[in-house]
């Protein structure tokens, strides 16, 4: 489980004061640790992250590796999910066919002061962009074109990338061509580790494909084949708009369906 966001830059005195550390939950750090203790008690498989980022922390410039790491440990996390998103990452093919971004150095760079400074058994994954694994080799067509195209290829090739424990893919809201279990297969190009497609509770703003339960079955059937894929639901707690139902289903329904999918175990389960 991901609790999410924490500020790159964020200021953390201590003392489980989460004032500035970008987290926004309506109660306070030692109520959040409380939780995440129960959490793991009653599940003991379970792992929790601090995911670092999104779309609107954008000081990756200014990442406070040791504030992240005082705040994991003193919550009782188990490591960080880096969603390392920027406005513009300035890609381009060079003439070689290589994706080339702006971003490239820093982002390797935001891996691994993480990785070092949370090594295992701490878990370090990260957020894929949609098409980010696209641009290249059997890729260099997949649809659609972005500016995000090949924005995680320098990361996925470097050793600090090869470090991850897990890489789930924002598999979503990318637009009518988009194809889900494609950019699976462009990631496994360059990553040999766990992947996770993304499924999206809400509708996207991009006109793509909605996550029924009819599609979610079909894009994971679709990739059951590879013995390391699976899926990241965003999120918890999500109802979309309108009545629920198979074409509009809640976070409820769709964690039964992604279970049956992936052929799990007690897939019907009360989900709270």
């Amino acid at each position: 489980m991901a609790l999410s966001f924490v500020k790159p830059d964020l200021v953390y005195p201590g003392g489980l004061d989460l004032s500035a550390t970008g987290l926004q939950y309506p109660y306070s750090g030692a109520v959040l640790k409380d939780s995440i203790a129960l959490l793991k008690a009653r599940h003991p498989a379970m792992r929790v992250l601090l995911s670092v980022g999104g779309s609107t922390y954008l000081r990756w410039d200014a990442l406070n590796v040791d504030a992240l790491v005082r705040l994991v440990r003193d919550l009782g996390a188990d490591g960080v999910d880096i969603d390392y998103e920027t406005g513009q990452p300035g890609c381009a093919a060079l003439p070689s066919g290589r994706i080339q971004c702006s971003s490239d150095a820093l982002s390797v760079q935001v891996v691994e002061a993480i990785r070092a400074a949370l090594p295992p058994p701490f878990v370090v994954a990260a957020a894929g962009w949609s098409v980010g694994a696209y641009g290249e080799g059997n890729f260099v067509s997949a649809r659609p074109r972005s500016p995000w195209t090949g924005s995680m290829l320098a990361m996925l090739r470097s050793p600090a990338g090869q470090s991850l424990d897990l890489v789930t893919i924002m598999s979503y809201d990318a637009g009518p061509s988009y194809r889900p279990d494609e950019a699976l297969r462009a990631y496994r190009a360059y990553y040999k580790g766990p992947l996770a497609l993304g499924i999206q509770v809400q509708p996207g703003t991009s006109g793509g494909p909605r996550f029924t339960l009819d599609y979610t079955v079909r894009m994971l059937r679709s990739v059951e084949s590879d013995p390391q894929a699976g899926a990241m639901l965003y999120g918890l707690r999500l109802a979309p708009p309108g009545p629920p139902g198979p074409d509009n289903p809640d976070y409820r329904a769709l964690s039964t369906a992604t279970c049956v999918a992936l052929r799990l175990a007690d897939c019907f389960a009360s989900v709270p």
